[in-house]
């Protein structure tokens, strides 16, 4: 038996009896940003609708704690750490760390997460025999190339594995091998070596939904698994950390901003380069928020172009301030040309800004026509012509901002809130305990609602 409820613009339905779920995330703090926070966040948004028992790393145990949680009824964490120090000197040698080398930071990373789920087995497996969680499900770490043992042994119990969203493997674009090169993405074109991996085949063979998070990532899985899975974005927003919205006549100077980290693939040189004339002009000002190895090369280029007196560069900005930065400004452009998963391009768009972002990976996604300007995937000269065609397009058509960064920030709100996530994973949870069809609800998301399509319980063909 089940009845429904209306929460914001989401019915969920609700079984009399919650699903019981056993939650993997090894990355979950919220004190963090990036991944961390995307497995707190969802942790958060999934026990409001199941009863959901969190398994993290020790890492996180303090933060956790901090929020009120109980260890070993509420959550429990384990301690890889005689694993990870040593991969942790090795990861250094070879370069790999906070200012690049991703690729090789996860491969190094399968030898602990292996340990992590070694003992998160031998700690649950007579609960999971004895039938104390309904299903298993493992949030993070995000990878598609990180696979999973528990899968295989939760399917000799006969209990449902659930894996994602997973999101990774966005290839890097032709005419970028400079920037792969500075960020010491050395592995990249032999990342296909994660199928040799014990555990690659029985975790997509064993897992009974697989919930990726990019079209992009859908394609690495053979069309064998694909009947299993379910398209859900990672990232969301709280909409009472982005609740400012930026209101008001639109006026000359038109106000650009660019958030991330200042390395180059995400390209804020195209940026510059793109808005370069109309700063001369004084028809438009560019704030960079962020730092990184790219500032010395970004300083020299806003010298060379004579722009100083309109594009500032101000380093860091911290994330609990954010809205108050972004707001100040009318436009996001993010030409980053190798982004999985996007989740500034939402805090952008919940604050009512035009998001302007290269048609690639997760932020051609996030945006629709009716939200922002895609610029098409091309060389960096193509990349310049985009942007500043868009932000031409923008600057002479001021009035229309408004109107477009409204448009953004209820796409945000009906689909990519942390509640909105967790009422579609339930019906996930729901699907692979046989009480609907497989859920589908749009890939990529749609503008409108679509009758039902809308709602978390839409069943569609997921083709």
């Amino acid at each position: 038996m089940s009845h429904k409820i209306r929460r914001g613009r989401w019915q969920v339905r609700v079984d009399r009896r919650r699903i019981r779920v056993l939650l993997i995330a090894e990355l979950a703090n919220p004190e963090w940003i990036s991944v961390p926070l995307v497995g707190w966040s969802h942790f958060q948004a999934l026990s409001r609708v199941a009863d959901v028992h969190l398994v993290t790393h020790r890492r996180n145990r303090e933060n956790v704690l901090a929020r009120g949680l109980r260890e070993g009824s509420d959550f429990d964490s384990i301690d890889t750490g005689a694993v990870e120090r040593p991969l942790g000197k090795i990861a250094r040698l070879l370069g790999a760390g906070e200012s690049g080398g991703w690729t090789t930071l996860t491969a190094l990373s399968v030898l602990s997460y292996y340990e992590f789920e070694r003992q998160l087995w031998r700690r649950y497996r007579d609960r999971l025999r004895a039938g104390e969680f309904d299903l298993v499900h493992r949030l993070t770490p995000l990878s598609p190339t990180m696979p999973s043992l528990v899968a295989a042994q939760c399917a000799r119990l006969g209990v449902p594995f659930v894996i994602g969203p997973l999101n990774g493997g966005v290839p890097w674009p032709r005419g970028f091998d400079g920037a792969r090169l500075r960020e010491r993405e050395f592995l990249t074109y032999v990342r296909g070596a994660h199928r040799l991996l014990p555990g690659y085949r029985s975790t997509r063979a064993c897992a009974a939904a697989i919930v990726t998070a990019s079209r992009d990532t859908r394609r690495q899985f053979e069309p064998a698994w694909r009947d299993r899975t379910v398209y859900i974005p990672e990232n969301g927003i709280d909409p009472t950390r982005f609740d400012l919205q930026a209101t008001g006549e639109v006026a000359s100077p038109l106000r650009v901003v660019f958030v991330g980290r200042l390395s180059r693939y995400k390209c804020p040189d195209v940026l510059i380069e793109a808005a370069a004339p109309m700063v001369r002009e004084g028809r438009m000002t560019v704030e960079l928020l962020g730092d990184g190895p790219f500032m010395p090369a970004l300083r020299d280029q806003v010298a060379r172009e004579g722009v100083g007196a309109g594009v500032s560069l101000p380093g860091w900005v911290d994330h609990r301030v954010l809205k108050e930065r972004l707001v100040r400004s009318h436009v996001f452009a993010f030409p980053s040309v190798r982004e999985f998963g996007g989740a500034v391009v939402l805090e952008a768009m919940a604050t009512g800004l035009v998001p302007v972002v290269v048609d690639y990976g997760g932020p051609g996604e996030l945006v629709s026509e009716r939200t922002g300007f895609r610029v098409p995937l091309g060389s960096r000269a193509q990349l310049v012509a985009g942007f500043r065609s868009a932000l031409e397009r923008l600057a002479s058509e001021p009035g229309r901002i408004r109107e477009v960064g409204e448009r953004a920030r209820e796409r945000v709100l009906r689909w990519f809130t942390w509640e909105a996530k967790a009422a579609q994973m339930l019906e996930v949870y729901r699907w692979v305990l046989e009480r609907r069809d497989r859920p589908d609800f749009g890939m990529p998301f749609p503008d409108e609602p679509e009758g039902d399509a809308a709602l978390p319980g839409a069943a569609r063909s997921s083709g």
